[in-house]
């Protein structure tokens, strides 16, 4: 019986001590297991990326184009998250007032010069992103990162007019000036809603007219731009950025400004639609890619921006957005009518009409952000009412109004005195 026994404990111990390796090598492959999947991500990627672009500014693959988020994942196993913004300005709201982070950013050149200068960008590694061997000279050693160090040319156009030729007569479009004319009210006039691009080509139809390409501008020149804002308002259907697409493809609308490369990209979804070359000259801007300050994974986004100089995928981004590409080795990958087209290289003579972008002081950018609000608002239509001179005639009309009004008063009360007096003599003499 005491054999028996012992036999049942040492089994039992046995399956203990077997219970307990088995744990710990449980424990063990499961430590393992952690330390081996720390930098996977849901869906199994080795890492991810956070992107942070304009609107309908990459290849998404239809049409027979490249989808080049889901290739870069596909080939670097990285989760690319992405989002968009409409304005330079919400990028930059967003990354000064949230706690929103972004690897890579597209901003515009003024933008890039203004997060530069507010420390708000890294340094770029460029043994990272060998890729850059491509871009054309031209656009390196820019006014916005003279020195190369913050940013990578991804794309570049200028501001345009399109409109729609079953409403406005082909060929009568001119300049921005018609953005301001009332026989084309009841088209349906479309307008920037953003400060810079508004605010620029009001500036270019003051009179006298104020360069939109100057380092600095006075709180005068702004006052003027926001005033002339103020008077479109009566012809004006709306402001928009994006929304400009649905408006013009589905002839919602008939006149607008917008980005040379979007006006050609709404030419190829409504045949009806045409441009013009603003008269008055325009803005010629580049957009960069870049990394703010506060990025998470700086390595994986300059994978990412090394993989968008690739010729073939900068090539794809350019033909999908149809702007103009500082990439070389794109070039013999893109479509040779699109290369032709005065919406996506202009002539040499027209671009020399045309201005580029500064970053402003603190000061005037933000009175310039609050005038352009007050332009957009019914507010703005106060103030000005407030800040009009008033017509001297009027005035002295007023005053001449104003002293009858009184001398009438005075005569009659001076005439009921007087009869009251009267009246009163008579009744001690009852």
């Amino acid at each position: 019986m005491k054999r028996f026994l012992s036999l049942i404990l040492a089994v039992l111990m046995l399956g203990c001590i077997f219970s307990l390796a088995a744990c710990s090598s449980a424990t063990s492959a499961d430590d393992g297991g952690e330390d081996e999947e720390s930098d996977v991500v849901d869906g199994g990627y080795q890492g991810e990326v956070n992107v942070y672009n304009w609107g309908e500014y990459i290849d998404p693959g239809d049409d027979g184009g490249i989808d080049v988020i889901d290739e870069f994942q596909k080939r670097y196993h990285i989760k690319v998250n992405y989002t968009n913004f409409e304005t330079n300005e919400e990028l930059y709201n967003v990354l000064t007032n949230s706690n929103s982070t972004y690897d890579v950013i597209f901003p515009s050149d003024y933008m890039v010069s203004r997060l530069r200068e507010e420390g708000l960008l890294e340094k770029l590694d460029f043994d990272n992103i060998p890729n850059y061997e491509y871009i054309d000279e031209r656009f390196k050693n820019m006014d916005y990162d003279p020195d190369n160090e913050y940013s990578v040319p991804y794309s570049w156009g200028f501001v345009a007019i399109g409109y729609n030729t079953d409403m406005i007569e082909e060929g009568s479009i001119t300049g921005f000036a018609d953005l301001w004319d009332p026989a084309y009210k009841d088209d349906g006039i479309l307008m920037f809603n953003n400060s810079r691009d508004a605010m620029a080509i009001a500036m270019q139809l003051c009179d006298p007219p104020i360069d939109p390409g100057s380092d600095s501008f006075t709180r005068e020149d702004i006052d003027r731009a926001t005033e002339k804002l103020i008077e479109q308002k009566s012809v004006l259907k709306k402001y928009v950025m994006d929304q400009v697409f649905t408006e013009m493809e589905n002839n919602q609308s008939g006149l607008c400004t917008y980005y040379a490369g979007d006006i050609w990209t709404m030419m190829q979804n409504n045949e009806s639609l045409d441009y013009c070359l603003p008269e008055e000259g325009s803005n010629v801007f580049n957009d960069a890619m870049c990394i703010p300050a506060n990025c998470k994974n700086k390595e994986n986004a300059e994978l990412f921006i090394n993989f968008m100089c690739e010729p073939e995928i900068a090539a794809a981004n350019s033909e999908y957005i149809t702007y103009g590409t500082p990439n070389t080795g794109a070039l013999e990958y893109i479509d040779e009518e699109m290369l032709e087209s005065e919406l996506i290289n202009p002539p040499q003579e027209y671009l020399d009409q045309c201005y580029t972008f500064s970053n402003l002081d603190d000061d005037i950018y933000n009175y310039m952000q609050k005038r352009f609000v007050e332009a957009c608002s019914a507010s703005a239509e106060i103030s000005s009412v407030e800040k009009k001179t008033v017509d001297p005639v009027h005035v002295w009309t007023v005053v001449i109004i104003l002293a009858a009004v009184i001398i009438a008063t005075i005569v009659i009360i001076v005439l009921d005195i007087r009869k009251a007096i009267k009246n009163r003599g008579r009744i001690h003499k009852l």
